[in-house]
């Protein structure tokens, strides 16, 4: 079955730090194009940033600021999420997700994760 897994979410102050991980089961997550998506309570999902499969190119969104960094861990096949500088406004459940291309719609992406709730307040 294939599968991936979000953690390291959770409550954080305003500048604070977090660190996501997407943790693959059942495939090699090295080969796949990953993405991160943060959904807002009331608001649609959103893209963050994708990682392509084989040569890792980048694409973030330009929302995050530059604070948002992606990076692979094949050893764990896991790829990670580093947040900084948070602010209430990155309150949302965050999901990464998987396939053979970073896609431009979400209904482009075939695995999901099951989410990660970070909130973002003092």
């Amino acid at each position: 079955q294939l599968q991936l897994v979000e953690s390291g979410g959770g409550l954080v102050k305003p500048g604070g730090f977090l660190k996501l991980s997407c943790t693959a089961s059942g495939f090699t997550l090295e080969h796949y194009a990953v993405g991160w998506f943060h959904q807002a309570p009331g608001k649609e999902r959103e893209a963050i940033v994708c990682i392509s499969g084989g040569d890792n190119n980048r694409y973030y969104v330009d929302s995050t600021g530059g604070r948002f960094i992606v990076s692979r861990d094949n050893a764990k096949n896991t790829v990670n999420l580093q947040m900084n500088f948070l602010q209430p406004e990155d309150t949302a459940v965050y999901y990464c997700a998987a396939d053979s291309f970073c896609g431009s719609s979400l209904d482009e992406w075939d695995i999901w994760g099951q989410g990660t709730q970070v909130t973002v307040s003092s």
